[in-house]
């Protein structure tokens, strides 16, 4: 029987999970309220906070599986990407731990966690893993990227953004909108209630895999802009349907890729990741391509897409059976690349 202590501090998040012989035991997460103020994650107060919330977390992750530190047969934590002051605070926990404790250390990709979440699995849940090989639509505020999951080990990124992640392109909409922080899932709420097609807004012209959102939020700033001098209450009385068009055109920019990416493998098992595969208005869109195009789509629990030690840990467990593991010399890696 392996059991796998797993800690995430890539973000604002701070997460502890265990998961025994690939099935999840507990997944304990504690946000900081703290960024709202500040339109923002601010990096030095993320990893105070981290510090403050990682041992009640842990604690708390071990208790809810009703184990013992004494059961653990190995920790993994985050090593990147990420924001590095965050990183350190789960990396040197972790270094902690098993030193006090004689048992080995995992470092885990963030981003492959994202995708190895798939996978996860909990008792009395009804659940269906993608089978390999598969593409990811792997979508969060720092990344947007397609890859080709071949094995667990054995991952080719395709395509991804060539500047700002589909994440970012929410959050920053919704704040030249004046809406509070996190903004995406908020216009992703009054999307529901607008018409997508009340504004249209230029796609941008890259590769057939490439992502690319900086032109979009700039195109949204100025149109914005130019419609409040004309009406200072434009926002307000068009809100909705503001809402609804960005989100239209950036799943739109997201699906396209996607489709081109399939059309280039011939690889119809497919799946998406990540903080924005929580997006409504994007998971109703693949669930409509999936059916109109034969694709076998998984879609992951909406507790398992934005950041937690969860998926650290089941990639983490297949490290562990893959006797992969790391030292004590391990350091963050803030831009981690390979995954």
């Amino acid at each position: 029987m392996k059991t796998i202590l797993a800690i995430e501090t890539s973000c604002d998040d701070t997460s502890a999970a265990i998961i025994q012989d690939g099935w999840l035991l507990s997944n304990v997460t504690a946000n900081q309220d703290v960024h709202k103020k500040y339109g923002g994650v601010v990096p030095e107060l993320a990893s105070r906070a981290h510090q403050a919330n990682i041992v009640p977390v842990v604690d708390l992750a071990i208790k809810n599986a009703n184990l013992t530190i004494s059961d653990i047969d190995a920790i993994a934590f985050t090593r990147g990407p990420g924001l590095l002051g965050s990183l350190l605070v789960g990396i040197s926990f972790a270094k902690g731990f098993a030193l006090a404790n004689n048992i080995p250390l995992i470092d885990v990709n963030h981003l492959h966690g994202h995708v190895s979440a798939l996978f996860l699995k909990e008792k009395g849940v009804k659940h269906t893993s993608p089978k390999f090989p598969f593409i990811t639509l792997l979508v969060s505020g720092g990344h947007s990227q397609l890859i080709v999951v071949k094995s667990f080990f054995d991952k080719e990124i395709i395509g991804e953004t060539i500047d700002d992640a589909a994440g970012e392109a929410f959050d920053k909409s919704a704040k030249i909108m004046g809406l509070p922080y996190p903004g995406g899932p908020l216009i992703d709420k009054y999307a529901k209630l607008g018409n997508p097609h009340a504004y249209k807004f230029t796609k941008p012209k890259v590769g057939d895999l490439q992502y690319s959102f900086s032109g979009l939020k700039t195109a949204i700033l100025y149109f914005i802009r130019d419609e409040v001098k004309k009406n200072p209450n434009f926002i307000k009385e068009n809100l909705n349907d503001l809402c609804a068009s960005i989100q239209f055109t950036i799943i739109d920019i997201l699906v396209d890729k996607l489709k081109n990416a399939i059309k280039k493998t011939g690889i119809k098992e497919v799946a998406i990741a990540g903080g924005v595969s929580a997006n409504s208005g994007l998971r109703e869109r693949l669930k409509d391509e999936a059916n109109k195009n034969n694709w076998v789509l998984h879609i992951p629990e909406f507790k398992f897409t934005t950041d937690n030690a969860a998926m650290i840990a089941i990639t983490a467990y297949h490290k562990f059976l893959n006797n992969d593991f790391t030292s004590q010399s391990a350091v963050a890696d803030a831009r981690l690349k390979e995954i």
